[in-house]
């Protein structure tokens, strides 16, 4: 996209950002009736990744999960630019931490010990690290892919450092971890993506052969931090709640695939819990495994 477009597009997007709630979300529905019933956006994908995670739920049952999954959708799409303007009170009403995730990251924080976070594509996890920023001690880093357009991915850097969030470039992770090994930070990894299947650990997630990332344990280990589950819940339209656990405080010392599973398995519950809010429209299982043969 050109600059010009961006530059177009720009005042659009702030426009959203300042738009009350209600109206944000009236918006967000009349874009769900197009993406669902004009453009059918991913919906062949949406249903099968459905069908083959539930297996034991009817049509209708899938239907309405896929109905309730695109209307979340959107309202991720339109937070998401709200971050642009939303104010520290406002994030903080609209995405709150429980009592025992504030508790273990400030202890965590006293004890001097950087941790690694490790989350899912579920919720709202962009105002799930605002809220981090706002109200945790720790510096809070975030792994992530820069974009192709230098443009938006400017703007996605600015809506994600609003409130004191570092970001690294997944392939400088190590090496920045490294350098700010002697500052107690948080580093969060979204490890739900579809990794390489040469490179992946294979696990049955979903009730399908999933390939998952090994790099969060890798490194975890290597930096010896504590790893600790974040899972962001909807309360409702527009609400959110974090919950955090300690999945490992001696990664070194856990078994190789350990860290992994379990924090995959942490997440398949999660989702089972509520399906609508996690990313449906990936193509998370487009890799298989490869069979050796003789």
């Amino acid at each position: 996209m050109s600059f010009v477009a961006y530059s177009l597009l720009l005042p659009v997007i702030y426009g959203i950002s300042v738009l009350p709630f209600r109206l944000l979300y009236l918006l967000s529905d009349g874009i769900y009736l197009i993406l669902y019933y004009v453009l059918g956006y991913r919906k062949k994908v949406v249903l099968q990744n459905l069908r083959n995670s539930f297996p034991d739920k009817s049509e209708k049952e899938i239907n309405r999960i896929c109905k309730d999954f695109y209307h979340y959708l959107c309202d991720l799409f339109l937070e998401t630019f709200k971050t642009l303007t939303i104010s520290k009170d406002a994030m903080l009403q609209h995405c709150s931490f429980t009592d025992d995730t504030l508790a273990l990251f400030r202890q965590l924080a006293e004890e001097k010990q950087s941790a690694v976070l490790v989350m899912g594509h579920k919720g709202n996890w962009e105002w799930a690290g605002n809220t981090f920023s706002i109200l945790c001690p720790q510096q809070l880093y975030v792994i992530y892919h820069p974009l192709a357009n230098k443009h938006f991915n400017g703007l996605m850097y600015r809506m994600r450092t609003r409130f004191g969030t570092k970001l690294i470039a997944m392939q400088d992770t190590f090496r920045d971890m490294v350098q700010h090994r002697n500052e107690v930070n948080a580093t969060a990894f979204i490890a739900d993506q579809a990794p390489h299947p040469k490179t992946a650990q294979w696990l049955t997630f979903l009730h399908q052969d999933t390939p998952v990332f090994k790099g969060t344990e890798k490194i975890a280990q290597k930096m010896n931090y504590p790893v600790v589950y974040v899972t962001v819940q909807r309360v409702k339209r527009g609400y959110y709640t974090v919950e955090a656990q300690m999945l490992t405080a001696s990664p070194a010392t856990e078994k190789e695939g350990n860290i992994t599973a379990s924090h995959t398995r942490k997440l398949e519950e999660d989702i089972i819990a509520q399906p609508a809010t996690w990313l449906w429209s990936h193509k998370r299982w487009k890799h298989r495994r490869e069979v050796m043969t003789n």
